[in-house]
């Protein structure tokens, strides 16, 4: 059986996935929304404090430093 974007189990056929869509838009069914893992309950976590931690000059220049790259790339596709 597919899968959703957050992992939950989905029919395969275009018609019973347009059904089972509209009952739980009515609210005949509950969408069956699996928790997040550990891994990444805890990384959302380990974000949130080292961006807290950190200096905000630190984190002006890790940004700087993304934008540079970010936009040498697409520089180089527009020549």
């Amino acid at each position: 059986m597919p899968k959703g974007p957050k992992g939950e189990k989905r029919p395969a056929d275009v018609i019973g996935n347009a059904v089972k869509v509209m009952r739980i838009a009515t609210g005949e069914e509950t969408e069956d929304i699996a928790p997040a893992s550990a891994a990444a309950t805890l990384g959302k976590l380990g974000g949130k404090a080292r961006a807290a931690k950190m200096p905000p000059e630190r984190r002006a220049e890790i940004a700087k430093k993304a934008a540079e790259k970010r936009w040498k790339k697409t520089a180089s596709i527009k020549k």
